[in-house]
């Protein structure tokens, strides 16, 4: 049988995905690497990944998208790990540094600034150490486990989750479950079925994590439950819908 090959996000958030499908017989049924946000779009588009959890953003430069999951990366209001970190308010915010994991970070930030604060700062790209750059009225977007401590250091956080939430009054879809190609729908169940496992087991999963959260007193409990919301259901649907329409993108996702 060949494998199916599938791309995950190595973060924290996806880690209740990865423990079911490592607890379930799905991980003989599929080739997992596990990358940055942004190499998981990469291998997608190339076709190197027939499957993946990918920024949302990249949905439209997808042939065939298909979002295959029940499941995704999402919020409802703050996430706490995609955010804005500055030492002054955004009005005097100059300079902005965007983060090069995610390009749904990025189309966010760049939405919300536009759109909800109505602020032009010059658009930096963070490159390796970007984060050290961060000072004075230079603020930079940083997401994923590298934001953790992150907002002791600055006087001012702009959490992007609550920002679209302020701004449309809906939830959001940081990454989904898509594939670039028609996969079997008794795959889908068993990959499904996986992924729940993974989400029930979150109290268990808690205690295997050896991260640097008790340095920087980060609930985990708190951020798989409470930060991040993994069911992706009619509310997150529309939002993902939103999103892809308020950057610009006429998309047909199956599913949406």
């Amino acid at each position: 049988m060949k494998k199916i090959k599938v791309t995950a996000v190595s973060y924290l958030n996806t880690k209740p995905f990865l423990y079911g499908i490592f607890q379930s017989p799905i991980q003989d049924e599929i080739e997992l690497s596990l990358d940055i946000p942004s190499e998981c779009a990469r291998k997608l588009q190339s076709g190197e990944a027939d499957l993946g959890i990918v920024p949302v953003a990249v949905i439209p430069e997808l042939a065939t998208p298909h979002i295959i999951s029940d499941y995704c990366i999402g919020a409802v209001g703050a996430v706490t790990t995609v955010c804005i970190y500055s030492d002054v308010p955004m009005a005097e915010i100059s300079a902005l540094y965007l983060d090069f994991h995610s390009k749904t970070s990025v189309a966010l930030a760049k939405l919300l600034l536009d759109k909800y604060w109505r602020h032009n700062p010059v658009l930096l790209d963070g490159t390796e150490g970007y984060i050290s750059k961060i000072g004075g009225n230079v603020a930079g977007l940083v997401i994923g486990d590298r934001t953790i401590g992150l907002s002791k250091q600055y006087k001012y956080v702009y959490d992007l989750g609550e920002m679209w939430q302020k701004y449309t009054g809906l939830p959001f879809v940081f990454a989904a479950w898509v594939a670039n190609r028609e996969l079997d729908a008794d795959f889908i169940n068993r990959f499904n079925v996986a992924l729940k496992i993974g989400l029930d087991h979150i109290p268990q999963l808690v205690y295997l994590l050896p991260t640097q959260s008790k340095e920087f007193d980060f609930d985990l409990t708190e951020y798989f439950t409470h930060h991040i919301s993994y069911n992706f259901d009619a509310a997150k649907k529309i939002a993902l819908q939103r999103f892809l329409t308020e950057i610009d993108t006429k998309v047909m996702v199956e599913a949406l």
